[in-house]
């Protein structure tokens, strides 16, 4: 039976699932933005059908909120965050929790948004992450995307 995010954090994490599951959707909202087509469009919103809200631009507020969301966490939950990306992009089972958290733990800089965001599959390794450890995104993601 797979855990939903209400039965309570596994002991080896630092981060809340529901935390994880939270940066899952907000990837996904970063990558379902398409390049950007205008470098200064200056047209009206509401006359381009607000096409623009789903353009990847500097500054993204998706982005920032992403970024500053990763950097408040504290270093125990961004290395939880580097770790549940390199389970579930197949670096190891459950089993080898300890040891990819010590990697990721040795690795830990102050760069841990821009390496995380830089991963174009960050929402499904985190979401395989998890699953790994018995948690599912599923309920947290309903009317979220």
């Amino acid at each position: 039976m797979t855990r939903t995010i209400d039965d309570g954090p596994l002991d080896v994490l630092t981060i809340s699932p529901e935390q994880v599951c939270f940066v899952v959707v907000k990837a996904r909202e970063l990558n379902a933005k398409d390049e950007s087509s205008a470098t200064n469009s200056g047209s009206n919103a509401s006359d381009d059908k607000a096409i623009s809200v789903l353009e990847d631009r500097p500054g993204d507020e998706v982005e920032a909120e992403l970024r500053g969301l990763i950097a408040a966490l504290s270093s125990d939950e961004q290395i939880d965050l580097v770790t549940l990306t390199w389970l579930g992009r197949g670096d190891g089972s459950a089993a080898d929790w300890n040891e990819l958290r010590g990697e990721a733990q040795r690795a830990h800089n102050n760069e841990t948004a821009s390496y995380l965001l830089g991963n174009p599959l960050l929402a499904d390794h985190l979401e395989e992450g998890l699953s790994l450890l018995g948690f599912s995104c599923a309920e947290f993601e309903i009317n979220r995307l």
